[in-house]
C-alpha cells in the first residue's frame, strides 16, 4: 500500500443518518514528520463516531468532504517515522487517530503520530485490538488517573457493559476498588465476570435506593437518560468525586455538583502510547479483556453504525477492513 495512490474507505459527504456512510476510493494519506503509515486490518466504532456522523460530536471541525471517520485501528506498519524507530515496517500495532484533524480509520491506510501507536498484543486478533484504544484509554483516565482506584474505595460506574464501561469495571477491580455498576439485567453475569461486586439492574431498580454511599462516580451517561447524572449526586459521600465523560450530556453539571458538596470534572481522552502499552500488558496477561459484540465488513459500516446507535451494545463493535 505504500506505493498505492488510492484506497477503499467509508466516507461521508455530509452529516446525517447512517445512510450517509458510503464506500469510496480516496487518496492514500501521506505520513510526514514523526508519523506512521499503517495498513489497517480492523477498525472499531465508538459513540463519538456515531455522534459526528449525525452532525454532533466533532463534526463542526470537519473542514473538507468527503470525510473519513473512525478513531480506533489495528494493523501493520507500512512506514516508520525514522530508520531506528523501535517499531518497524511489518510490526503489528494498534492505536487511535484524532478525527477530524487526521483522516480516520474506516479506511485501508491511516497516517498517525508516533505517540498514537503501540504494539498490538499478540494474543488479540486485529478486530479485538481495534476495540481497545479509545474506550480503554477513556476508562483509564477517570478510574486510574483521576479517581486513583485503590483498595477500600467504592466506585459506581454507570453503563458498565458498554465499550468504555466494561474497561472501567476491570481497571477499578484490578486496582482493588469495590465496583458497583448499573446495567440491564441481561448483562449482570457478564459484569460480575469482569469483577463487579454489585450490579444494579436499572430497568427494575433505582440505583440510589439500592446502594451504600460511594467515593467515586464514573458517569458514562449524564442526564440524557432519566437524569442519571443528577441522581448520582445522591449516592456520593461528601467531598467525593464525580467524573462526567459524554460531552454535552449534563448541562449544569458543575453547578449541581458544587451545590451537592462534591468534587467534579469532565474528561477528554487523548492518544498516549505509554498508557496504551500499559493496557496492552494487562490484556496480554489476561488481567483485562476486550469484548467484541460483532464484527462487520467495512462495506457494512452503516449497519454497524445503526447497531451502535441503538444503545444496547455489550462491549465494542468492530469493522473488518482486511
Amino acid at each position: 500500500m505504500e506505493t498505492a495512490k488510492t484506497m477503499r474507505a467509508v466516507v461521508i459527504d455530509e452529516t446525517g443518518d447512517p445512510s450517509v456512510l458510503r464506500l469510496a476510493d480516496v487518496p492514500v494519506p501521506l505520513s510526514v514528520n514523526a508519523e506512521f503509515l499503517i495498513e489497517v486490518h480492523a477498525a472499531a466504532l465508538n459513540p463519538i463516531d456515531v455522534k459526528t456522523r449525525a452532525g454532533r460530536g466533532v463534526s463542526a471541525a470537519i473542514e473538507n468532504y468527503p470525510a473519513v471517520l473512525g478513531h480506533d485501528f489495528s494493523g501493520v506498519v507500512i512506514k516508520s517515522p525514522y530508520a531506528a524507530h523501535p517499531i518497524q515496517p511489518g510490526d503489528e500495532v494498534f492505536g487511535m487517530v484524532m478525527v477530524p484533524r487526521f483522516s480516520g480509520s474506516f479506511a485501508e491506510v491511516v497516517a498517525v503520530p508516533s505517540l498514537s501507536v503501540a504494539r498490538k498484543p499478540a494474543s488479540l486478533s486485529h478486530a479485538e485490538a481495534a476495540g481497545v484504544p479509545l474506550a480503554a484509554m477513556t476508562a483509564w483516565g477517570p478510574v486510574v488517573e483521576l479517581a486513583e482506584a485503590h483498595e477500600g474505595q467504592r466506585i459506581l460506574i454507570h453503563a458498565g457493559s458498554g465499550g468504555v464501561g466494561h474497561f472501567a469495571v476491570q481497571f477499578a477491580r484490578h486496582f482493588g476498588a469495590h465496583v458497583v455498576t448499573t446495567a440491564s439485567g441481561r448483562n449482570a453475569e457478564f459484569l460480575r465476570g469482569l469483577g463487579a461486586s454489585e450490579v444494579i439492574d436499572y430497568t427494575t431498580t433505582r440505583f440510589e435506593d439500592a446502594i451504600e454511599p460511594v467515593d467515586v462516580v464514573i458517569d458514562l451517561i449524564g442526564n440524557v437518560i432519566d437524569d442519571t447524572g443528577s441522581r448520582s449526586l445522591k449516592v456520593l459521600k461528601p467531598g467525593g468525586l464525580i467524573v462526567n465523560v459524554p460531552t454535552g450530556s449534563w448541562p449544569g453539571f458543575f453547578d449541581e455538583a458544587a451545590a451537592a458538596g462534591v468534587r467534579a470534572t469532565d474528561y477528554k481522552v487523548a492518544p498516549d502510547a505509554r498508557t496504551l502499552e500499559t493496557i496492552a500488558g494487562l490484556l496480554s496477561s489476561g488481567e483485562v479483556r476486550v469484548h467484541i459484540e460483532k464484527v462487520y465488513d467495512l462495506a457494512d459500516a452503516a449497519a454497524a453504525s445503526t447497531a451502535l446507535e441503538g444503545g444496547h451494545t455489550r462491549g465494542k463493535i468492530a469493522l473488518r477492513v482486511r
